[in-house]
C-alpha cells in the first residue's frame, strides 16, 4: 500500500508515496536512537536556536507550505497560511520559555539539597492525523525537542508530502538527521515500532478506535502514551449571552478547518429565553456560508479531507434525519469533490447518531433547554471530555460552566483553541495526558528525585 495524496476539492491524485518496509523502518528507528544519544546532550539554549531557525524558514516559505496543506486536504489557503503561522509562533515560544520549564526545581527537604530534575525518555512515536497536518505535528515536535527526545512521525497517510516536509525543516534547520523522522509505516507495522525497545513513549491524535489499539500496545509493552481522541464540544447560549457576538462564532466555531476540528463546537445547547432569536440568526448565517475552491478566497467553507470521512458524514446525517431530526439549514451534497454544504440539525434524538457521534465536518446539532442547569447537564451527557465554550456576560454564568462542565478545557466568549501557554487534553474517551504548556513540555520527561544528605 502506498501513501497517497488526493485532491478533495478536484479527486485528482497528486501524489504517491512507497510505504516503507522493515528494513526501512528499522534503520529509521537505529537513526534516532543514535540521534537521541547525541540530542540529549545538547544545551537547551542550542536547541532553541534551532527551533528558531526551523521557525524562520516555516516564515519564509509560508504560501508553498500552506499551498501544501490546501492541496492535500482541502482547508482554505487562508487557514493553511494561519496554520504555518501558528507552528513557526509555537517554535518561538518553547525556544522562550522551554528552558525554564525543564530546569531542574528545588523542593524543600531534611537535606542540604533536593528536588526533581526533568530529563528526557528517548525515542517517541507520534501518530498524527490529517486534519491539521503541521500543527498537530509541531504541538508534539516543539515541547519534545526542547525537553531532550526525539520523535519519529507516522503521519496520516492521505498527508504525504505534508509529513516529508516537515522533517525536512528540521534538517535544513540544522538538527541532526534523526531527531525528526517520517515513518511512512502501515497500521500493521505499528505493534512492531511500539515493541521495539528503541521507543520509549507513544502519543497519538486520532479516532477512540485507534486511541484503544495504542493504548493496549504501550500498556502491553509498560510505555507511557498521550492520547487525544476527539470530541463533541458543547456550545453553550446562556442568558446573558452576547448575541451577536455568539452567533458570529459559534458559526466560525463550526465551519473553521471546515468543521474537522476535535475542538470545533458541535452541540449548540441554547436556554429557552434566547432560543428563537440564536437559532433563527445562526441558522441563516450557516445557509450563507460561501463554499468553493479553497484556494479561492471568496471561499468559507472547502471540501472534506477524504471520500471516507464524506461518506461517513453523509450517513451520520441520513440516519439522523431517518431517527427524527430536522435538516433547517444545509443541502444534499452533490457534484465533483468531497464538498459538504454547512448544515444546521434540530429536533435530534439523543439516541441517535447526531445525538452521540462527532460529526467532523460543518454540521451543527442545536438542542433548546430549560436554563443554564439543564444545559450544563446535557453539556456533560456524553462520553466525550475534551472541551466546551459558554457564552456570558454574567460572570457567575460563566463561572458556573467552568466549575460544572466536565471537560479538559472551558473557554468563555471564544470558541475552544490550541494555544501554546495552556494545556491541551480531555476527559473520559476524549483521552490522556496533556500537550502544550509546562504540562506538554514535561509530559515525556523522567520526573527524577535527588536528595543530597
Amino acid at each position: 500500500m502506498a501513501f497517497v495524496a488526493v485532491n478533495p476539492a478536484t479527486e485528482e491524485v497528486l501524489r504517491r508515496y512507497a510505504s516503507h518496509t522493515v528494513r526501512d523502518i528499522d534503520l529509521r528507528l537505529a537513526t534516532a536512537h543514535e540521534a537521541f544519544a547525541t540530542w540529549r546532550r545538547v544545551a537547551v539554549a542550542d536547541r532553541a536556536r534551532y527551533l528558531e531557525r526551523c521557525a524562520e524558514l516555516l516564515e519564509a516559505e509560508l504560501p508553498a507550505i500552506a499551498r501544501l496543506m490546501t492541496e492535500e486536504m482541502g482547508k482554505t489557503f487562508a487557514s493553511a497560511k494561519g496554520e504555518v503561522a501558528k507552528c513557526a509562533s509555537l517554535l518561538r515560544y518553547y525556544a522562550l520559555h522551554g528552558p525554564a520549564m525543564l530546569e531542574a526545581e528545588p523542593i524543600a527537604t531534611s537535606a542540604s539539597r533536593s528536588g526533581v530534575r526533568y530529563e528526557p525518555l528517548g525515542v517517541l512515536l507520534a501518530v498524527m492525523p490529517w486534519n491539521f497536518p503541521l500543527w498537530q505535528v509541531f504541538r508534539v515536535l516543539a515541547p519534545n525537542l526542547m525537553a531532550g527526545n526525539v520523535v519519529v512521525v507516522k503521519h496520516a497517510p492521505n498527508v504525504p508530502g505534508c509529513a516529508t516536509l516537515i522533517e525536512d525543516l528540521f534538517v535544513r534547520s540544522g538538527v541532526a538527521r534523526g531527531c525528526v523522522t517520517n515513518l511512512f509505516a502501515e497500521v500493521g507495522d505499528l505493534a512492531r515500532v511500539v515493541a521495539d525497545e528503541r521507543v520509549a513513549a507513544v502519543t497519538l491524535t486520532g479516532s477512540q478506535g485507534s486511541g484503544r489499539a495504542i493504548a493496549t500496545l504501550a500498556g502491553r509493552h509498560l510505555k507511557k502514551c498521550v492520547l487525544e481522541l476527539g470530541g463533541s464540544d458543547a456550545f453553550i447560549v446562556a442568558s446573558s449571552a452576547d448575541l451577536d457576538l455568539a452567533v458570529a462564532m459559534a458559526v466560525t466555531a463550526r465551519v473553521s478547518n471546515n468543521g474537522q476540528s476535535c475542538i470545533a463546537a458541535k452541540r449548540f445547547i441554547v436556554v429557552r429565553d434566547r432560543a428563537t432569536e440564536f437559532t433563527e440568526r445562526f441558522e441563516g448565517a450557516m445557509a450563507s456560508v460561501v463554499a468553493g475552491d479553497p484556494m479561492d478566497t471568496a471561499s468559507e467553507l472547502g471540501p472534506l479531507a477524504t471520500r471516507s470521512q464524506f461518506d461517513l458524514l453523509v450517513e451520520q446525517v441520513r440516519s439522523s434525519v431517518a431517527a427524527g431530526a430536522v435538516m433547517v439549514a444545509g443541502a444534499t451534497p452533490s457534484g465533483r469533490g468531497y464538498y459538504y454544504p454547512a448544515t444546521v440539525l434540530s429536533n435530534v434524538a439523543l439516541d441517535s447518531r447526531a445525538g452521540r457521534e462527532e460529526l467532523f465536518g460543518p454540521v451543527a446539532v442545536v438542542h433548546v433547554v430549560a436554563d443554564l442547569a439543564s444545559a450544563i447537564t446535557m453539556a456533560n451527557d456524553t462520553c466525550f471530555g475534551l472541551g466546551a465554550s459558554i457564552w456570558a456576560q454574567d460572570q457567575n454564568e460563566v463561572e458556573a460552566a467552568i466549575v460544572g462542565i466536565n471537560v479538559g478545557m472551558v473557554f468563555a466568549n471564544s470558541p475552544v483553541a490550541s494555544i501554546a501557554e495552556l494545556p491541551f487534553g480531555g476527559t473520559k474517551r476524549s483521552g490522556l495526558g496533556r500537550e502544550l504548556g509546562r504540562y506538554g513540555a514535561r509530559e515525556f520527561t523522567n520526573v527524577k528525585a535527588f536528595y543530597v544528605a
